[in-house]
């Protein structure tokens, strides 16, 4: 039979859980579009807050908890490079369940929906672009037209990785030319469009 502390425990995970995920869904993704790093995020959160959960029942350190969860947040994946976007997102996730297992724990039901529903309508905002300019969206292209590659042809290389790309290109920057390929590798930096809902 569950105590009480087990339900209100079960509660608290949901619940945290619902807020990562409209955090991810509603504000992450369509944003970027990216279904790499949705898996990472939420598996991070459940199991951070289970640990945490741990912590607390066992009475081990809190300070111990923290400093695992600085280690996980500062992770580098050895495959690729985390761009800092991600990062920030990784790190809010690993934040996150901390701050709600605490709160659950000392009963301050209140405080944790008010944290939880100022952290969501910051970020939101803050993608949204509310009183700053909207970051420019980045990718990076191997490109074969090597002849448009010149500083005199900007123009034209732009009007044509645009074409191309289907992407509203604002700029680019040449990283490296390879001619014995005839191709260079560009890195474009764009505006992003809203994605059309399926």
């Amino acid at each position: 039979m569950l105590s009480e502390s087990d339900v209100l425990y079960i509660a608290g995970s949901l619940v945290n859980l619902l807020f990562a995920y409209v955090i991810v869904r509603y504000i992450y993704y369509p944003r970027n579009g990216e279904h790499t790093y949705i898996f990472t995020f939420l598996a991070f959160n459940t199991v951070i807050y289970f640990i945490m959960g741990l912590f607390t029942s066992v009475e081990i350190s809190i300070g111990a908890g923290f400093g695992l969860f600085a280690l996980f947040s500062v992770l580098r994946y050895r495959t690729e490079t985390v761009p800092i976007r991600e990062m920030t997102y990784l790190f809010l996730m690993v934040a996150l369940p901390v701050l709600n297992s605490i709160l659950l724990r000392t009963g301050a039901y209140g405080q944790l929906l008010l944290s939880d529903v100022v952290i969501i309508l910051i970020i939101w905002a803050l993608e949204r672009g509310r009183g700053f300019r909207p970051e420019l969206g980045r990718k990076k292209i191997v490109y074969e037209k090597i002849e448009l590659v010149r500083a005199d042809r900007r123009d034209e290389l732009i009007a044509d990785l645009r074409k191309r790309t289907g992407l509203n290109i604002v700029r680019c920057e040449v990283e490296t030319i390879n001619f014995l390929r005839d191709t260079a590798d560009i890195s474009v930096y764009y505006t992003p469009c809203p994605r059309v809902k399926e």
